[in-house]
């Protein structure tokens, strides 16, 4: 099972990777913000989605990205975030896709191949027009994790322990907000998603 809330207290001291010019990120729990601060560039990266082609976060410029970590198998929190997420496209009607952009990468790459994501995503009705799971080498997904300070053990049963972590990008690829844990509110994130909706873009 995953249990990412063993691991909320380390994940605070890794955000400082996001960016070091902007200081630590704060990652928040539900609380209401009068306006969405800016961390700092949001880290790249270049995986392998469920469809077995290359996304890098850079094609997504221009759309607000929603960046996940799961993993398959998971039993208990991983079904629950995903779930939320796949309320929230619904929710997001027409701007799903053109507008916001979900991506769920995964901590365990080593079974969860394109394949696996593929019957994954299919359960949860997820749209591939707005919604990449992606995976990749090991080494790959562990860049990925430190870069967003994400901390991830298999343990002996082959369950993987991770913080749950989720971010929000604007459409100029800054990281402006950040979830921490599965149970926060889905509509306060929708809300927030609406607020970098209406931001205009940098020149």
């Amino acid at each position: 099972m995953g249990r990412g809330c063993s691991w909320c207290v380390a994940v605070l001291a890794g955000l400082t990777a996001v960016s070091s010019s902007a200081g630590p990120a704060s990652a928040h729990e539900a609380k209401a913000d009068a306006s969405l601060s800016k961390i700092g560039p949001a880290p790249e990266f270049s995986l392998t989605t469920q469809e077995n082609v290359r996304l890098s976060l850079r094609n997504l410029r221009g759309r607000v990205v929603v960046v996940t970590f799961i993993y398959t198998s998971c039993a208990d929190t991983c079904p629950l975030l995903t779930a939320k997420l796949a309320s929230l496209q619904v929710k997001l009607g027409a701007d799903f896709g053109p507008h916001v952009f979900f991506v769920s990468i995964s901590t365990d790459p080593e079974r969860d191949t394109p394949e696996v994501l593929t019957r994954y995503a299919r359960t949860y009705g997820a749209k591939p027009a707005g919604w990449a799971f992606l995976t990749g080498t090991p080494a790959e997904i562990l860049d990925v994790e430190k870069k967003y300070g994400v901390f991830a053990r298999k343990n002996p049963r082959g369950d993987v322990d991770h913080t749950f972590l989720t971010s929000l990008i604007d459409r100029d690829g800054v990281l402006r907000v950040q979830y921490l844990g599965a149970r926060f509110d889905p509509d306060e994130l929708l809300g927030d998603l609406k607020k970098l909706m209406g931001e205009t873009t940098a020149r």
